[in-house]
C-alpha cells in the first residue's frame, strides 16, 4: 500500500487544531484537580524499587503528609511515584496519579484513589498541571 505525502497547508491544519487538543487538556486537569483539595507532589523516579530505600523514606513521607491534612499527587507510575501514592492510600489519605501512557515504561501504580487518577497525552501538560500553583 502506497502512502500519500502531505501537502504544506494540510501538515500546517493539523498542527492549528493541535493547540485546542493541548488547552482542552490544560482546562480538563485544572479543573479536576480543584475538585481535590489541598495537595503536596512527590516527584522522583519510575525506577527505583520496592527494597530501595528511597522508596521507603518516600512512602513514609507521604504518610506524614497525609497526617498533615494533606493529600499527595504524582505522576501516577512506579517507583518513587508509586511509594508517595502507597504512603498516602495506606494512610487514608487523598492519593493523585497525573499519569501519562509511556511505551514499555509508565502504567498506573495500584494505589491512587480510583476517582483520582488524571491522564494526559502531552508529557508538559502534566508537569505544568502537577507543578505547584499559588491561589490568590
Amino acid at each position: 500500500m502506497k502512502t500519500r505525502n502531505k501537502g504544506w497547508n494540510e501538515i500546517k491544519t493539523n498542527d492549528s487544531w493541535a493547540i485546542f487538543k493541548i488547552m482542552g487538556e490544560f482546562v480538563s486537569g485544572y479543573e479536576k484537580l480543584s475538585r481535590i483539595g489541598p495537595c503536596v507532589s512527590i516527584f522522583g523516579s519510575a525506577r527505583t524499587k520496592q527494597d530501595d530505600k528511597y522508596y521507603k523514606l518516600s512512602a513514609e513521607i507521604a504518610t506524614s503528609i497525609v497526617k498533615a491534612g494533606y493529600g499527595v499527587i504524582t505522576g501516577g507510575g512506579p517507583g518513587i511515584m508509586e511509594a508517595g501514592n502507597k504512603g498516602a492510600h495506606l494512610a487514608g489519605g487523598t492519593s493523585v496519579g497525573l499519569n501519562i501512557e509511556l511505551p514499555f515504561e509508565q502504567h498506573n501504580n495500584p494505589y491512587i484513589d480510583s476517582d483520582k487518577s488524571i491522564d494526559f497525552d502531552y508529557f508538559f501538560v502534566r508537569k505544568v498541571i502537577n507543578t505547584p500553583h499559588m491561589s490568590q
